[in-house]
């Protein structure tokens, strides 16, 4: 799920005139942190050598049964 929501956001900040190269901050919400390292690879193959500031919290429950959601801001730009 992951990659999925990586990919929507970046699709989302593309359309806005932006790119995941631009986010500044971030924070992910997960049902379950025993899957962090799962979620971790997959954030860090989608942001590479960037490294926004990154808040990660435990939830217990998301919208539509979803296992993660993240939200980002970004400088605009590319």
């Amino acid at each position: 799920q992951t990659e999925r929501v990586l990919a929507n956001l970046d699709a989302i900040l593309k359309a806005a005139g932006s790119s995941l190269g631009r986010v500044v901050r971030s924070t992910v919400y997960m049902v379950d942190l025993g899957a962090f390292d799962e979620m971790n690879a997959a954030y860090a193959r989608a942001f590479g050598d960037h490294r926004p500031a990154r808040s990660t919290v435990q939830v217990p429950a998301l919208p539509r049964g979803a296992a993660v959601e993240i939200d980002v801001i970004a400088r605009q730009g590319t």
